[in-house]
């Protein structure tokens, strides 16, 4: 009987050496191009922004050449802080995001449920079906809702008919508010947060859930105390994929939210194209990034985001 020696033992230690230096090219190759995308495209345009902030980086004439003063004054204000958990625009905007999240989990769980655990074969149809009209233009979905909203949209249109509003009356908070900014924001994520929920519950082991009901478990308790564990790190990513976006969202506020809805996105918007004061907009455009990125780090830290890869 003829014994064969493993190929690591047999490969002279050269040619070992040379597939590694040959497989770290290869791997080099792979890589390099998507890593080449994010130093041009994210984080160069995030140093030049943080210089500018600080000076070091000025374009226009009235720019400040190594001042401190916009962040001293963006900082200071009450109309963008107003101190911690105070009513300043950012704070404002991180209560909505916080919201509009939990809203979003809270109604697209049911959805995912159904088509992981109760929709059988037609779970990837039923779910073709939701996010399709949801592939459309996002802008035009928020001016479709600005049509349905204001005073003489179709809703107050439906409340006059019906009675519920007087004829030559409206419902103020149903446009230009802060309820229409969180309303249309829910629902252009619901759809989306759905999918990370809905690969979380496909994924469970079902003879778990089928011990447990030998064992006398009532469907709730089942849910309870072995799918809802399960599949949270479908929800922990989901409420991510809606909190982490929506906290620097400017567009759906300047359409239906009007003044009342105006948010920390808004700011920095108004900040580079309304009033040109492009180091203030630099100096709340990095503060919003590293709140974003202590954020991401608390919820990889305390909720075991990571674990939604595994």
């Amino acid at each position: 009987m003829t014994i064969h020696a493993p190929a690591e033992i047999v490969t002279p230690p050269r040619e070992r050496r040379r597939r590694r230096r040959g497989t770290a090219k290869v791997n080099l190759g792979l890589i390099s191009i998507p890593l080449l995308w994010l130093i041009l495209f994210f984080l160069i345009p995030v140093v030049l922004v943080a210089l500018y902030s600080v000076g070091l980086l000025t374009l226009i004439s009235y720019d400040k050449y190594l001042s401190l003063d916009p962040w001293r004054y963006f900082l200071h204000s009450s109309t963008y802080l107003g101190g911690p958990l105070g009513r300043g625009l950012f704070w404002k905007s991180l209560k909505m995001s916080f919201g509009v999240s939990i809203t979003c989990v809270l109604l697209a769980y049911p959805v995912a449920y159904m088509l992981a655990l109760v929709a059988g074969r037609r779970r990837y149809t039923l779910l073709l079906v939701i996010i399709t009209p949801f592939l459309t233009s996002y802008l035009l979905r928020v001016l479709a809702w600005r049509v349905l909203l204001n005073p003489q949209g179709v809703i107050e249109a439906v409340l006059r008919n019906a009675g519920i509003v007087a004829a030559d009356g409206n419902v103020s908070w149903l446009f230009n508010s802060t309820f229409a900014v969180y309303l249309v924001l829910a629902y252009s994520w619901v759809p989306f947060v759905a999918l990370p929920i809905f690969v979380s519950l496909e994924s469970l082991d079902l003879q778990m859930l089928e011990a447990s009901s030998d064992l006398g478990a009532s469907r709730l308790t089942t849910f309870r105390k072995v799918t809802l564990p399960m599949s949270m790190p479908g929800v922990i990513a989901a409420f991510v994929f809606v909190f982490i976006p929506t906290i620097g969202e400017y567009v759906t506020p300047q359409i239906v939210g009007g003044k009342a809805g105006y948010l920390f996105g808004n700011v920095i918007q108004s900040s580079f194209s309304a009033s040109f004061d492009w180091q203030l907009g630099s100096a709340m455009s990095v503060f919003m990034l590293a709140a974003v990125a202590i954020l991401l780090a608390i919820f990889g830290r305390y909720l075991n985001v990571r674990s939604v890869s595994e």
